[in-house]
């Protein structure tokens, strides 16, 4: 079948197929461990690496946080979390130079983190409750394996559910029209 004649009743019923097996936000689906919702090994430096260094290791990456060991690698235990509001509560802010500013000076300490057994359900609940935006996960040593962040939150949610919200209307506060009007 040439491109410009596509026949919606194949998308149709294969967006129906997924929307009955997913349809439902059920138990199971958050009993699913937190390992599915991100892929990529965490941004990790030392306590002694410069607010620089981590600016622009996050900009490179596009991220929106750093995690900090106690060496500056994946191998030793997880010791703090600097992200994006760290930069604009504790240093813009403050009027500090981030050019020496090491980062054990502005890091999060005392961090929320998550273990590799954690469910999908815990993780919102740790979100939720502390109002974060960025949860790191950690192994039985307590060394950083990743980073959870709304975004991975919100993309898993999107692949699960794709009918539910890529049909929403553009103004959530108006229904989608019934009928086509004009030309």
């Amino acid at each position: 079948m040439p491109p410009e004649e596509f026949d919606d009743r194949v998308d149709e019923v294969y967006f129906q197929e997924i929307g009955e097996k997913r349809r439902a936000f059920d138990s199971a689906l958050l009993r699913r461990p937190a390992s599915i919702l991100a892929a990529r090994k965490p941004l990790v430096l030392s306590p002694q690496s410069s607010v620089t260094d981590a600016i622009r290791a996050m900009q490179r990456e596009h991220r929106g946080c750093v995690l900090i060991s106690e060496d500056g690698s994946h191998h030793t235990p997880l010791v703090g979390i600097f992200t994006e509001r760290d930069v604009l509560l504790k240093i813009v802010d403050r009027g500090r130079n981030p050019a020496v500013l090491p980062l054990s000076e502005v890091m999060s300490h005392d961090l929320e983190r998550l273990s590799e057994d954690s469910s999908v359900a815990w993780v919102l609940n740790r979100m939720s409750a502390g109002g974060f935006r960025h949860v790191p996960v950690v192994d039985r040593k307590g060394h950083p394996v990743t980073v959870i962040s709304v975004r991975d939150v919100v993309d898993f949610l999107v692949d699960h559910f794709p009918r539910e919200i890529m049909n929403l209307p553009a103004d959530p506060g108006t229904a989608a029209p019934r009928s086509r009007e004009g030309a």
